[in-house]
């Protein structure tokens, strides 16, 4: 069945602690699954749309681990391809509610050998959209090639999260490449604090000035809100309030919330609302995923009068069944 979104980028095996203890502390570690993109897919599965994971993986167990976690959350997994000498990356994950330490395990996995082949692949080229994140330019040349190629591609309607991760790129490289793609993209997601490390944006309007040609530009706020700006209009719609147990994931979640309003045909107000409950809820969790709001609560949640929305939403987030993977 084509697929209403197909995510592109790597997904590694995610190490964790079982419990919300230092890394170094845990009695034992959970294995799961981390990559943005593959987040992504997985939070748009969940809410009922469907979604397309495309990369590479080593021929080993890692690989075929979270190929079949994928699989099982209902995301689409028949383009990925099995490289029978690089390996499966490897991450593991120190958490922290200020903010977690990440490890990674990356360098010649078999995602880093994506390239501009995938061009005409039909998980691409029959999606309704493409969505890409920029850490996968940062893998290699190869996969910087695919990720302006796709962004530049007028046939393709294409989301990126800018996502800078500093450890994956050569100091001075990140700012001028990742305006460079994001100003190719239909929808931008960055965060406020995000940008101004980048590019010496203080606000979202900044960083509007920046990108004034985007669709649909989502400047994230942190526990302050978020704001879409679209043509010459823009909303803001503040966070629910949260107890954040570990942050990872949650920017991944809110893309895929407001992708999700996307599809249904939300107006601003309801795309980035659906946003914030998908990355509350993952905000209370140690792992990279949570299970988004129930369906039957949804339509309620979105539709309360504006001097409700902070309580019902953080009452939803709350409501989050366990801290741990899910």
């Amino acid at each position: 069945m084509t697929p209403q979104v197909t995510c592109i980028g790597e997904t590694m095996l995610l190490l964790t602690p079982a419990a919300a203890t230092p890394l170094d502390r845990a009695p034992s570690l959970s294995m799961g699954v981390g990559g943005a993109e593959s987040n992504v897919a997985c939070t748009l599965a969940a809410l009922g749309h469907r979604a397309a994971w495309l990369s590479r993986v080593g021929d080993d167990p890692f690989g075929r681990l979270l190929t079949r976690s994928l699989e099982e959350r209902g995301v689409d997994v028949s383009g990925v391809e099995v490289d029978p000498v690089r390996p499966t990356a490897l991450f593991a994950k120190d958490p922290a509610p200020s903010g977690s330490t990440v490890y990674y395990y990356r360098t010649g996995s078999a995602a880093s050998a994506l390239g501009p082949g995938l061009f005409e692949h039909p998980l691409v080229r029959g999606a309704g959209m493409v969505h890409l994140s920029g850490i996968t330019p940062a893998l290699s040349p190869g996969c910087d090639a695919l990720t302006e190629g796709l962004l530049a591609d007028p046939g393709l309607t294409v989301s990126f999260d800018v996502n800078h991760r500093p450890r994956l790129w050569k100091r001075g490289e990140a700012a001028p490449r990742l305006l460079e793609l994001a100003r190719l993209a239909d929808i931008v997601f960055v965060g406020r604090d995000e940008a101004e490390e980048l590019w010496g944006t203080r606000t979202a309007r900044d960083v509007r000035a920046l990108l004034p040609d985007v669709s649909r530009l989502v400047v994230k706020d942190a526990e302050h809100g978020a704001t879409e700006f679209r043509g010459g209009y823009d909303e803001h719609v503040p966070a629910p309030l949260v107890e954040v147990v570990e942050p990872v994931g949650a920017g991944d979640a809110f893309a895929a919330g407001y992708l999700a309003g996307h599809l249904r045909g939300l107006d601003g107000r309801g795309r980035l609302r659906l946003g914030h409950l998908c990355a509350g809820r993952t905000l209370r969790v140690v792992g990279d995923l949570a299970d988004p709001p129930p369906a039957r609560s949804l339509g309620g949640l979105l539709a309360v009068p504006g001097d409700r929305w902070i309580d019902h939403a953080s009452a939803a987030v709350a409501a989050v069944g366990g801290v741990g993977h899910e």
